[in-house]
């Protein structure tokens, strides 16, 4: 295994920093896609609700990375929810991206007042174990909502994808994915422009001959988090992924995670249906 890559409990190997696809529409998806692929990328996560799988499905088809080194990652959404309709959307996914197989699939929200999280994920765990889903995960679980899916499941979620920058460390709830062997994957990584100007990112930054953005990827790296970066800007795309060449001290890293205000750029998933 290379430092690109991480091992989750399953045994898998996925990508250390994985592409955010999240508001990239069809007219820039082919040349982003193809660009992200031609510098290293091969982790690729998005999601029914974007609506964008096909064009990601059309971009991956084309991008000259074979199918067995790429690592897609989608998600069910709240309104594919439940067991019957969860098997179905899952596999009219896979259709959207040209895939006869799925990486990571994702419980995208918990929706609580569903109340249907526990039976989507006896749908994935027919999915993985029928092979068509090599990793089932969520995303925005709290931890209540963790517990009461462990409890059930026969098998752990092997992520739960949550927002996490300096701004929201999360510490609590990656304190218990830990002990309960579930990876950290981190969407809105560099906080979705909000940490510019951070003079704590600038110094370190100057220091070490790299972006802050950099530096705030590199912190996640060093955190055990799987950053999803997002962008549509070639050389950010490249500067995304060139963060594995310097290493940042242990008072680099607490300088960062003393930013922390609690502060989401997203809804608070209690609060999504």
């Amino acid at each position: 295994m290379s430092a690109t890559e991480i091992v989750l409990d399953s045994g898998i190997a996925m990508p250390a920093i994985g592409f955010g696809c999240y508001q990239i529409d069809d007219a820039e998806m082919d040349t982003v896609i193809a660009h992200a692929a031609a510098v290293g990328y091969r982790g690729f996560d998005t999601a029914s609700a974007y609506g964008n799988e096909a064009a990601l499905g059309r971009a991956l088809a084309s991008c000259g990375v074979p199918r067995e080194q790429l690592f897609v990652t989608t998600k069910v959404a709240n309104e594919d929810q439940g067991y019957r309709s969860t098997l179905d959307a899952v596999r009219a996914s896979a259709d959207r991206l040209r895939l006869d197989y799925l990486d990571l699939v994702l419980v995208h929200w918990p929706a609580p007042r569903r109340g249907e999280y526990l039976q989507t994920w006896r749908a994935l765990e027919q999915l993985h174990n029928d092979g068509f889903v090599r990793a089932i995960g969520v995303s925005n679980f709290q931890s209540e909502q963790l517990h009461r899916l462990v409890e059930a499941a026969t098998v752990t979620p092997a992520v739960n994808q949550i927002e996490v920058h300096p701004l929201l460390t999360q510490h609590a709830l990656r304190d218990l994915h830990r002990r309960l062997g579930i990876r950290t994957q981190a969407w809105a990584p560099l906080a979705r422009g909000k940490l510019r100007g951070q003079p704590v990112l600038a110094t370190i930054a100057a220091r070490l001959g790299v972006t802050p953005e950099q530096v705030v990827l590199r912190w996640h790296l060093q955190i055990g988090t799987v950053p999803l970066p997002k962008s549509s800007t070639l050389s950010r795309i490249s500067e995304n992924l060139e963060v594995f060449g310097f290493q940042l001290t242990a008072a680099d890293m607490d300088a960062i995670t003393a930013l922390n205000r609690n502060q989401r750029t997203g809804p608070h998933p209690d609060d999504v249906d």
